[in-house]
């Protein structure tokens, strides 16, 4: 049962105008008391299936119900690239990944391109940012880096720490992921103290670390982020009887790609059923802790009496496998990996409407203007949701071919030996690989494979070839593939250069180091095999 004051603040909400409503939504934000505000919550590798059924009688998150009982949900929304830095480069850029060649967590936007934030603020919008941002270029580890640039070479190595859970000692702990706490602290008190007093419209926007794996320490220095990490009040919001153990193919059936990448993620190994459920579970646990910080958001927004004049979006940057396909992390095209969740409420938003299109997060940068009455530049990738969405478009006919059937995600970096590129439309998910030939295509029938376990390319060979063409008359991707090979090892032989005689020392000791130092020369002579290996220049 939802707070009585949930049913107050809906009803005030759906007697707000609709943003630019009375026939002037286009530059509307001279006229302060049309423009609405905009909070704008993106969470880290949150599962979208969580949003709806089943996938929502897992875990108990309040208030992502409430925005979708007071709000538009979107059942089938996509990561752009299920990775950190060129998915969240996508969602600020409304451009697709090659488009702005964000390859990997190192390679994002330059820090001088303008944002949809940038554009609101010029347009009069106040504005505010909190927490993770990462959609520019020159961050994370230089392990993360130069996996993904030796993903070319002819070695497999594990690269991550065996996923494992970590139980917050104190039981009743609610505050485990601090660091995000303090930013959702920092972002409500910015709403009491100073956007309150705004005669401007504003547009806030918060980024949380969660649910994201933390790091696992214990598995040497240079690992990654491999722990599930919570509390036992957390956990009690998880219901185990619905978590679902996933099936895996037989490590020796695998696609190519998958194995690739089970295999640097560490999980080739053997795991029990308990341990999977745990991971699951916890994962499922720091997902509810994510639900109540943007809870505080909200719940601050209505003690303002802000609510009913702010228009709230909650997504996240991709999904988690949680190991689903024996994996867990992102990088992949699998549905845990790529789905996200994308909720919208706020004045002239339709309540309780669940909208089955697929979008994906490059729409958010044209939403945000459109919420705002900003003319929209002619080259984004990406298509505003509002018709989708906003009380003011009564007519669905008029808009439904607005937002084209399909959308487009691309990946480029660590942990997967080859380029992958996905068409979804609404009842296939078509996945490509480097340049169309050299790795065998994936084809799923979501409405009877569910799970993403039946690759069925060589079986609907007319399918499959006319997918190829519209994804092929969407992007050059045998052409963006050998950009991206290019790309690698340039930046890879920079890195070389400038590490100079202490090069092999550096690389024996990265994220991988369990493995190589086992044989190093055998994995440097790889390396100079592949440097000496030119690229066509022909593609």
């Amino acid at each position: 049962m939802l707070p009585l004051w949930v049913a107050v603040v809906a009803v005030s909400a759906l007697a707000t105008p609709a943003p630019g409503a009375g026939g002037q939504r286009r530059g509307a934000v001279k006229a302060w008391a049309d423009a609405p505000n905009v909070v704008l919550v993106v969470s880290d590798s949150f599962d979208g299936r969580l949003t709806f059924y089943p996938g929502s009688q897992v875990v108990k998150l309040p208030f992502i119900n409430f925005m979708k009982a007071q709000g538009t949900s979107f059942l089938n929304a996509y990561t752009n690239s299920p990775i950190c830095c060129p998915s969240r480069a996508a969602m600020w850029s409304g451009l697709f990944t090659h488009l702005t060649e964000s390859w990997n967590n190192f390679k994002g936007l330059d820090p001088n391109y303008t944002t949809w934030m940038d554009v609101m603020e010029k347009h009069g919008y106040r504005t505010q940012k909190f927490g993770k941002l990462d959609y520019i270029s020159g961050h994370h580890s230089i392990s993360n880096r130069v996996e993904a640039w030796t993903r070319d070479v002819a070695f497999l190595l594990r690269q991550e720490g065996r996923p494992m859970v970590n139980l917050v000692p104190k039981k009743t702990k609610v505050r485990v992921m601090e660091g995000d706490w303090k930013n959702t602290d920092r972002a409500v008190n910015w709403l009491r103290k100073e956007a309150i007093n705004y005669t401007q419209p504003f547009v806030l926007y918060l980024g949380l670390n969660l649910p994201h794996p933390y790091p696992s320490p214990s598995s040497g220095e240079n690992f990654g982020s491999s722990t599930f990490h919570t509390s036992l009040y957390w956990l009690k919001k998880v219901s185990c009887d619905a978590i679902k153990i996933p099936k895996w193919s037989p490590l020796s059936e695998m696609h190519p790609i998958d194995y690739y990448s089970s295999y640097t993620k560490n999980c080739t190994g053997k795991f029990t059923e308990k341990e999977i459920k745990d991971i699951r579970a916890f994962y499922y646990a720091m997902c509810a802790e994510t639900d109540a910080m943007l809870g505080e958001i909200i719940l601050a927004l209505h003690q303002l009496d802000l609510l009913q004049k702010t228009i709230v979006i909650y997504t996240s940057d991709h999904g988690e496998l949680a190991m689903e396909h024996r994996q867990f992390y992102k990088m992949s095209m699998y549905e845990a990996s790529a789905h996200v969740p994308l909720l919208i409420m706020g004045p002239g938003i339709k309540t309780n409407l669940q909208v089955s299109n697929v979008v994906s997060l490059v729409d958010i940068y044209p939403t945000m203007l459109d919420i705002a009455g900003i003319p929209l530049p002619q080259n984004l990738s990406g298509y505003s949701l509002l018709p989708l969405s906003s009380e003011m478009f009564k007519n669905e006919r008029k808009f439904k071919n607005l937002h084209p059937p399909w959308i487009l995600s691309e990946f480029h970096g660590c942990n997967v030996n080859a380029s992958a590129y996905m068409l979804r439309t609404n009842q296939w998910k078509y996945i490509a690989y480097s340049d169309g030939a050299s790795v065998l295509p994936q084809l799923f029938d979501l409405s009877s494979d569910p799970d993403e376990l039946t690759n069925i390319a060589t079986k609907f060979p007319e399918v499959t070839a006319s997918l190829d063409q519209k994804l092929r008359s969407i992007i050059n991707y045998p052409k963006v593939s050998a950009s991206v090979h290019r790309y690698n090892k340039e930046q890879f032989i920079k890195w070389k250069q400038s590490i100079g005689q202490n090069y092999s020392n550096v690389i024996a000791n990265l994220r991988w180091h369990q493995d190589w130092l086992k044989e190093p020369w055998k994995y440097e002579n790889a390396i100079d095999q592949w440097l000496k290996i030119h690229s066509d220049p022909n593609i």
